[in-house]
């Protein structure tokens, strides 16, 4: 037999939570935990389990099509817009609603399910009381507030960062050089498939150098800030270009088999393009959140030796740096909301500057540091 999991790395309790659950399964399951770290994998293992006529053997053909994605009893619903509409949600009510095509389950798996919003009251009945044949797993990167009453109604199931190791023993055996796949491994935030990307990008020492270097490089001038901005934006665009490559092979591909049939299938096109704009959209966030990672990582080292001073100034230092790491944070979570990065970058940069020459100026006049020049 094989494992139907054995693409879902460093999550054994979340792995022996689902085969418990296999030979019960109730309505609805909540996967929730960072993304690229394997829910996906998970919920397509978890239908192989509760398809296969023997409880999930990974070799026949119900696990897998199960596992390919291509079974017509396991249905992923993705988003059509930056979050959950409500004419998405009544898809799934729609979706739950039809028998299973070939077997006695139809699994729905509802994605991105932390953009629900203002479409989570249109699903709960059908989530809380779904058809005797239909079970929901639904995923989340975390749980806002407009999740917790759905919540309440499935079991939930946590997946968290992959350790580091794990990531880099995955990437030496997919060919990776044993540096390079401890350094992205490291840098990915727990997550496979930022891994893999950083794995295979030639420019990204570069672009963490330059983030590294933010805090060093500001004067608490705007014309600085100005030019920092567009280069952490002119690096975060070429994070997109191997992406955009794949994509456009993806979209050459489905217009050869449209000339070869003699007909355009318009919707294909249309959900290929939705596929495309929020895998780029998902890049540039990834990459963002990585740099804000590293400015904040330089905020907490700033901290720690303002800390490690028990003069006054050096604590007025520490309590700068603080202020300044949460306000990294909030950069974080504004990312979600998908923001204007131009304007993002340069208010926290200014705000960032801000800190730096408080925290400089205090250690300086304690003796704990030079001058800024």
């Amino acid at each position: 037999m094989s494992d139907v999991f054995a693409s879902v790395l460093g999550q054994p309790r979340a792995v022996a939570q689902l085969r418990a659950a296999a030979a019960s399964p109730v309505h609805a399951y909540l996967f929730v935990g960072p993304p690229g770290t394997g829910k996906r994998a998970a919920a397509r293992g978890f239908a192989a389990l509760l398809l296969c006529p023997r409880g999930g053997c990974g070799e026949c053909e119900d696990c897998r099509r199960a596992l390919a994605g291509s079974h017509a009893d396991v249905v992923l619903i993705e988003r059509t817009g930056a979050s959950i509409s409500v004419e998405d949600a009544r898809r799934v009510v729609r979706l739950a609603s039809l028998s299973p095509v070939e077997g006695a389950r139809r699994i729905l798996v509802l994605a991105d399910f932390h953009l629900v919003e203002e479409a989570a009251p249109a699903l709960l009945k059908t989530i809380e009381e779904p058809p005797a044949t239909t079970v929901f797993v639904v995923l989340a990167d975390h749980l806002p507030p407009d999740l917790v009453t759905i919540a309440s109604r499935c079991v939930r199931v946590d997946f968290g960062p992959i350790p580091a190791s794990i990531l880099a023993q995955a990437l030496r055996e997919e060919g990776i050089e044993a540096a390079d796949a401890d350094h992205a491994a490291a840098a990915s935030g727990g997550r496979l498939d930022r891994a893999r990307l950083l794995a295979s990008d030639p420019g990204f020492s570069d672009r963490e150098r330059a983030w590294s270097s933010v805090l060093e490089r500001l004067d608490g001038t705007g014309a600085t800030i100005a030019t920092l901005v567009d280069e952490l934006l002119a690096a975060t665009d070429a994070v997109t270009e191997p992406i955009q490559r794949r994509q456009a092979a993806e979209t050459e591909q489905l217009a050869a088999r449209a000339k070869l049939t003699g007909e355009r299938d318009a919707r294909a096109e249309r959900d290929l393009e939705t596929r495309h704009r929020r895998e780029q959209r998902r890049a540039r966030i990834d990459e963002l959140r990585f740099g804000l990672s590293v400015l904040a990582a330089g905020c907490r080292d700033r901290l720690a030796r303002a800390a490690g001073d028990a003069s006054r100034r050096a604590a007025a230092a520490a309590r700068a740096w603080a202020d300044a790491a949460q306000v990294v944070q909030e950069a974080v979570e504004a990312l979600e909301r998908n923001p204007n990065e131009a304007l993002m970058l340069q208010a926290l940069l200014v705000r960032l500057s801000a800190a730096e020459g408080a925290g400089s100026t205090a250690l300086a006049g304690a003796g704990a540091g030079a001058p800024r020049r």
